[in-house]
């Protein structure tokens, strides 16, 4: 969203915002009154959101929960499947592309082959075909993005909010990025702060913490991005490669189709003064003239060392795309995210999550985890 349009027009967009508001405020009372129905499963199922459109980590997170209990437990992914070619239940199979699924239901699947991945509007209407599947059944659901599909009531919700945007900073939609009112929040019984700096103050917890302003039922979690080697998207001839081997001499295209691209160029500065940013809206489909300009832009960095890095995401749309000219796939890598629960909180969450899924998996004869290691 512009922010200086949003600035300039405001005045203009609050009404519109409280008309939002109304219909948002109305179509959640009546899921609180029961006139509207959420349908409960009897499997665990753990919803992952936020309030707010844009990033706020919700890939990486569920990422971490599938990496949590995929040891364990026989684990499927919902999710909608933003911006895919196709419509309704789609099974994911060796077959599947980012323009058939979706690109992070599909960098999920890329990363995790042995779990069961589908997409469908219908967050019902897909866990329902889930439940149908007998070899191998499903033991957890987690949903990816579903924190306003309130015809499904989960037993678990996770709400994200960023620790640069928080939701108690916002505005409705069109004036600001909140999908809903605030008191949305107090349908999860967890909240996490993501994106946090590694070196985050206590005093900055115990302003969030009271900023925020939960319930004492709902648990509070804060998180952060941790980065790992390099990955080339085109394996033969290429190595990872560590961030520290990345010099000063090292001059780098960084191309993102993602709502912030800010914390990587961050990250990325601490090994490389040479940094050239193209950067596309979120989920950008690439274009055969966008492929043109990254062969511009990349034939224009100076030094002895050039590099093209994308994120996963945007790794899923660009390496199957036609218009890629060949000699730049020696020099693209992805950078791989994963994410780090602070405050040595770690083991807390993974009990918490852990427990919850235990307690209701349907399949008792399971082996149960005992610990909750870090995944």
């Amino acid at each position: 969203m512009n922010e200086d349009f949003i600035k300039k027009y405001n005045k203009w967009l609050y009404p519109v915002s409280w008309l939002y508001r109304s219909v948002v405020a109305t179509r959640n009372k009546l899921f609180d009154w029961g006139i509207l129905r959420s349908k409960s499963f009897d499997v665990p199922v753990i919803c992952v959101g936020n309030l707010a459109v844009g990033g706020t980590g919700k890939t990486p997170h569920t990422e971490y929960l599938i990496k949590l209990l995929c040891k364990d437990y026989r684990v499927a992914v919902l999710s909608r499947g933003y911006k895919r070619q196709t419509k309704g239940y789609v099974l994911a199979s060796g077959d599947s592309t980012a323009k058939s699924i979706g690109d992070e239901p599909y960098q999920m699947h890329s990363k995790f082959p042995d779990i069961t991945l589908a997409v469908d509007e219908d967050r019902c209407h897909g866990i329902e075909k889930l439940l149908s599947i007998k070899q191998p059944s499903v033991d957890v659901i987690l949903l990816d993005d579903a924190f306003q599909h309130r015809y499904v009531k989960p037993g678990l919700s996770i709400l994200l909010t960023d620790y640069n945007h928080l939701f108690t900073d916002d505005e409705l939609l069109p004036v600001g990025r909140l999908r809903e009112p605030i008191n949305g929040k107090n349908r999860a019984q967890i909240v996490i702060v993501t994106k946090c700096p590694q070196d985050i103050k206590p005093i900055d917890y115990n302003i969030i913490t009271k900023q925020l302003n939960l319930y004492p039922f709902q648990q509070l979690y804060f998180s952060t991005f941790r980065y790992g080697n390099l990955q080339p998207l085109f394996p033969e001839g290429s190595k990872q490669l560590a961030l520290s081997s990345l010099s000063g001499n090292t001059s780098i295209l960084l191309v993102t189709g993602i709502a912030s691209p800010d914390p990587i160029v961050k990250k990325l500065k601490r090994y490389s003064r040479n940094i050239d940013l193209l950067s596309f809206d979120d989920h950008h489909d690439f274009s055969n003239r966008d492929m043109q300009q990254i062969k511009e832009r990349f034939d224009q960095l100076k030094g002895e060392r050039k590099l093209i890095i994308t994120t996963e995401k945007d790794a899923t749309r660009i390496i199957p795309h036609a218009g890629l000219d060949a000699e730049l796939k020696p020099f693209i890598y992805a950078l791989p995210i994963e994410i780090e629960i602070l405050q040595n909180q770690q083991d807390n969450f993974n009990q918490h999550i852990i427990g919850y899924v235990r307690e209701n998996t349907r399949n008792s004869s399971l082996p149960k985890r005992k610990d909750a290691h870090q995944p």
